[in-house]
Parts: C-alpha cells; structure tokens; sequence
C-alpha cells in the first residue's frame, strides 16, 4: 500500500478521511486525542502544498427518525469545534465548510490555496454515507485529485467517504494511500493476526458473548491462552454448570460458551466480586465464580483470578487484549482492570496491544497506557481485524 509519504501532491486536493469522532458536550470537545492522533498526516500534506479537505463523521445521526429528531441530532454532532481545536494544535486557520455537498462546498475547495485545511462538516449528515451511495460517493470524489485514509476506526465500514470514494479515483488512475495513523495500526495489529512470538495470550472482556463471537473464534486459532473477564464470563460460568445469582447471561450463548471452553484454551474466572445491587449495594463480598448467591450480581474478578491471570499473563510474549474485567467507571469494582494494566505493563521483551474501546479508557484512566507497545483507535475496527485475518474494508480498496 502506498503511504501518504510517498505522495507527490503539490497544488493538489487531497482529500483526508480522519476519524475525529470525538466526545462532545454541549459544543466542547472533552478529549482531543483524536485529533491530535490526526497531525502527523495533515503536517504532512501541507509541508508538500497539497490543499488538504478533511472529512470525518460524529456521533449517529439516524435519518429514519423524524425530521426534527434528525435536526437535533446533526445540532449535537457538528463538527465545527473540531476545526477550531484543529486549528488550535496546528497553529493556522481551519477553515470550515459546514455544507456536505453541493456548490457551497465546491466553492470551498476551489478557493484552498496551496498548504490551506478545510474541515467538511459531519459526513453522516449524509442520508446516503452509511450506504456507501455511488452518487454522493461520485460527488466528493470528484472534489479531489487524491485520497488518504487516516481514519482507522471507521475502515471497518465500507461507508461513501471510506470506500466508494478511493473506489472511484482508483478506477481513475489517481492516487490513494493510507495515512500515518492508519499506518501505524496496520504494522500493530498485524503483529497479533499473524503472530510469530509466543506464548501468545488474548484476555477478553465487556458485556456480551454475542458480540465477541466472531473474535473468540479467531483467536482460538491464533492463542495459546484466552482469559475471559466482564459480564462475558457468567454465561460461560452458567455454561459449565455454576451459580451466577442475578448475574448477567446470555442463555441462547449457552451451547456455544461449552463449545469454545471445550478447546481447553480459555481460562475463566474463579472468584468474583459480587454486590447486593449494582447502583446502591448494602453487600459486597468476594464469592467462588461457581456459587454466586442469589439477589447478588457478579462485577468484578476477585483476588485469586487476579493473580492467576498475571501469572499467565507473565509468560506471554504476545498480548491482546479487549473489554475491562469488571465495571471499572465504578471505583469499587475497578481492582481486576487494573491488576491487568499491571501485570501487561510489567512484562519485559513482550508486544502488547490494547484493542481499543473501554480496555483503551481503562488504561488511560489509570495510568498505563504509556506502557503498552500500542494502543489502538480503533475498537470495532481492531477487533473485525482479527476476525477478518487483517482485512477491512476501508483498508483493502487502498491496497
């Protein structure tokens, strides 16, 4: 794949598809990292004069609601302040085009001079982004002489500004080519969907056996070890015949958890902390994951789980790891996330990667995610990354 490196793009638009999907309240950005992850392409591009447009989405804007909830919606997700902090961090003029289409924003690019950024408005504002609309796909790729993906957590949707619009210059004979970001995630993950150094162990957490299905069954092909931690680890628990008291579980998961246990690979939690009720609990004590009373929730792994996962933890010279080991945004339950932090941050000559989403929060919130070889973006996109033996989307149609 051709990296933003090896562009010639002097006095050319290029058109930059960034993840800027950042947490926004009322108009004020709570965490910049998006953004920041976002400059070493964009410094790129205007050291070479390219005229750099930059397109992202923000938040969901669901056009089958009602007109006025669709308003609100695109209201909450307008990505205006993005272009102030952009400009902000690069120390030059953003300007913003709050048009998606049409000739407010063909004027908008006409006007770039050579070095100048425009920001487009939320490309979801678009009925026809999420199903990749050849027509809306057409209109923006005939706004740019050049494409680069830089949004790694969005290639694994194959959207109008992720896939059909490099789809379309490629068939042109124009360049496209993936940005230092996405870069770097390609070379990280890679490491854990081909991995050479072993003992390779996943740890996985998070609500849902469904939603980690497809990644269970990779991993198992691919892992020496896999440790489940989270809401997850009760319907495996109920599975093989244990007690889980008001724990959550999936029960049409049930064949499937004593299926996958069968591959003798997964290591499941053997205590657990457990409370009264999840919001106000009058009791909370530490039970054998097999015999959780009734009226009692599972909500974090205990100490004895702790210390068994870090010991295989410890062997490890791969590590991936996906989802919290309990309700960690609760300080009472945030002992098991964090004895995985530790025991992942101590290991000498080891690649560990952290598969974005909570686990990627976690880290971050308690300190170590300076600690790890990489941090990913990307959660949805590492892990269909690892289902898909490397392959996404908005990845290959560069390729």
């Amino acid at each position: 794949m051709k990296s933003v490196k090896d562009l010639q793009v002097t006095g050319k638009v290029v058109l930059v598809r960034c993840d800027f999907n950042v947490p926004l309240k009322d108009g004020v950005i709570r965490d910049d990292n998006r953004i920041v992850q976002a400059l070493p392409t964009i410094k790129e591009l205007i050291s070479k004069g390219a005229r750099v447009v930059l397109m992202s989405h923000l938040g969901k804007v669901k056009h089958k609601e009602a007109p006025e909830v669709v308003e609100a919606q695109k209201a909450k997700n307008n990505l205006a302040p993005v272009a102030v902090r952009l400009g902000e961090l690069l120390a030059k003029e953003v300007k913003f085009c709050p048009a998606t289409r049409g000739e407010a924003l063909k004027e908008a690019v006409a006007s770039l001079k050579d070095g100048d950024v425009l920001l487009v408005q939320n490309t979801r504002y678009e009925k026809g982004e999420e199903k990749n609309d050849p027509e809306l796909a057409k209109e923006w790729a005939s706004l740019c002489d050049a494409f680069v993906m830089d949004a790694f957590g969005s290639a694994h949707r194959a959207h109008a500004s992720t896939f059909g619009v490099p789809e379309i210059l490629k068939a042109e004979g124009k360049e496209v080519a993936i940005g230092y970001l996405v870069e770097k995630e390609v070379v990280s993950l890679s490491r854990v969907v081909d991995c050479k150094e072993r003992p390779y162990v996943a740890i996985l957490g998070g609500f849902k056996v469904s939603d980690k299905i497809k990644v269970i069954n990779s991993l198992l092909k691919k892992c020496d070890k896999i440790l489940i931690g989270g809401a997850m680890a009760y319907t495996f628990i109920k599975a093989l015949g244990g007690e889980i008291g008001n724990s959550p579980c999936e029960e049409d998961q049930l064949d499937y958890a004593r299926e996958m246990f069968a591959s003798g690979k997964i290591l499941l939690p053997e205590d657990t902390v457990c409370a009264n009720d999840f919001d106000n609990p009058t009791e909370t004590k530490v039970v054998d994951s097999t015999k959780i009373p009734g009226g009692f929730e599972g909500l974090d792994i205990g100490p004895k789980t702790m210390e068994k996962y870090a010991s295989e933890i410890a062997k490890a010279k791969t590590v991936f790891w996906n989802g919290p080991m309990g309700v960690f945004e609760k300080e009472a339950y945030q002992a098991g996330t964090i004895a995985v932090c530790k025991a992942c941050a101590e290991l000498k000559d080891a690649f560990t990667v952290i598969g974005g989403g909570d686990s990627a929060a976690a880290c971050k919130q308690f300190g170590y995610a300076d600690k790890f070889s990489h941090v990913s973006t990307g959660g949805g996109a590492s892990l269909e990354m690892i289902e898909n033996d490397g392959h996404l989307p908005g990845i290959d149609v560069i390729g």
